[in-house]
């Protein structure tokens, strides 16, 4: 049986308030026996990161990650996404971090706040509007470490890809973009109320572009990752960068989990390329590559076209060893990134000419989860809490 072929292993599911709550397991991270598709079985004796330290991952498997919080539903990276993820039953909710001129962390998925933000609307503004290289690409608009944090609380949050979801344009306005530190006490505040941890998934934005502006990232997370209490090895956060070296710098900084994300097989991370390191994407997925990430990293965050590649047409063709290899090394894999919409989805899962209609997310879900993948990211948690709960059921 291929590896696309082969089913996890059955785990409680139980069904509440329209969305799928998934039994709690344990996600190991090396050790122990291992199943058909690669994953670690029962009772596994987890293992990973630097020194081999142990810890693990209280999160159910597959794991649903709420990709920028519920941004199929709401716009990306505010409080309100953040809090429908809670309420939809995400198991962990995603932040990507950027500082403003002054320091502070904020939320936003770039430094260009051009079409996640009202600034084009504020004409006191309009002369910060330039063009700035961020890591090798000339980009034209608003950038936040041109403001500060009372200049960027004066703007409003608005839906990055309006065409594309026009029911989000109805919360344009609606809330501000929220810093790092008020996530964190919105997730503690939270958490008290539920009695159980909210898990945040933190990613670096460029961070040797920030660098280079004297605005690293590194130091003000793990000062803010310290102050509340999520520098632990066991604390309810995961970080996550493209640049393999961010990764090495938090992992000497506290002892939260580390994922390197993972893009093209021709792209180089961008500290590869200022550093003259010669290697892809492609030697980083190889065992040797794989290897070098485990000694420092607890997990991957592939592009799914890493698992499972597309062809021509954008159908799916045969999974990779992708999956297999970096269990052999003690790694997590959660791919990115599983939206509803026809124009994202893999050709064969596609329904109708609309390509922002819904196509037939559930199909694409099972395929993905029947590589043995640890966990996935979605812009819709409820779709994707469902889905597991039928793949775990099955």
């Amino acid at each position: 049986m291929t590896e696309r072929a082969q089913s996890g292993p059955g785990r409680r599911t139980m069904l509440g308030a329209g969305a799928a709550v998934l039994g709690t397991t344990a996600l190991g991270l090396a050790g122990g026996q291992a199943d058909a598709a690669g994953r670690p079985g029962p009772g596994a004796a987890p293992a990973g990161g630097p020194g081999g330290r142990r810890f693990r991952l209280d999160l159910p498997v597959p794991t649903v990650i709420g990709h920028r919080g519920t941004s199929g539903y709401r716009p990306e990276h505010t409080l309100g996404s953040y809090q429908l993820a809670l309420e939809m039953g995400a198991h962990v909710i995603e932040q990507d971090l950027v500082p403003t001129r002054d320091g502070h962390l904020v939320c936003r998925h770039e430094n260009d706040i051009t079409a996640t933000t009202d600034v084009a609307a504020h004409p006191e503004f309009a002369s910060r509007r330039t063009t700035k290289t961020v890591d090798g690409v000339a980009l034209t608009g608003w950038f936040t470490e041109d403001f500060t944090l009372a200049e960027l609380k004066t703007l409003r949050a608005k839906e990055r890809i309006p065409g594309t979801r026009q029911k989000n344009t109805l919360y344009d306005g609606r809330w501000e973009v929220p810093t790092f530190e008020e996530v964190l006490r919105w997730a503690d505040r939270e958490g008290r109320r539920r009695s159980k941890p909210v898990w945040l998934y933190v990613e670096t934005k460029h961070p040797t572009y920030f660098r280079g502006l004297g605005l690293g990232l590194e130091e003000p997370l793990a000062r803010l990752l310290r102050r509340y209490g999520r520098h632990r090895r066991n604390a309810p956060l995961i970080l996550q960068s493209f640049e393999p070296g961010s990764i090495q710098r938090l992992a000497r900084l506290v002892d939260t989990p580390g994922v390197v994300l993972l893009s093209g097989p021709s792209e180089r991370p961008w500290d590869f390329v200022a550093s003259g390191d010669p290697r892809t994407v492609a030697d980083l997925v190889k065992p040797e590559g794989l290897k070098w990430i485990a000694s420092y990293a607890q997990g991957i965050g592939p592009t799914l076209d890493l698992i499972i590649p597309r062809d021509s047409s954008g159908r799916l063709t045969e999974p990779t060893t992708l999956v297999r290899d970096a269990h052999a090394r003690g790694l997590v894999l959660h791919p990115y990134t599983m939206r509803n919409e026809n124009t994202f989805l893999p050709a064969e899962f596609r329904r109708g000419a609309d390509p922002n209609a819904y196509g037939d997310a559930f199909g694409a879900f099972r395929a993905y989860f029947e590589t043995g993948i640890d966990g996935i990211f979605s812009d819709n948690p409820d779709t994707a809490l469902l889905a597991a709960a039928d793949f775990t059921a099955g």
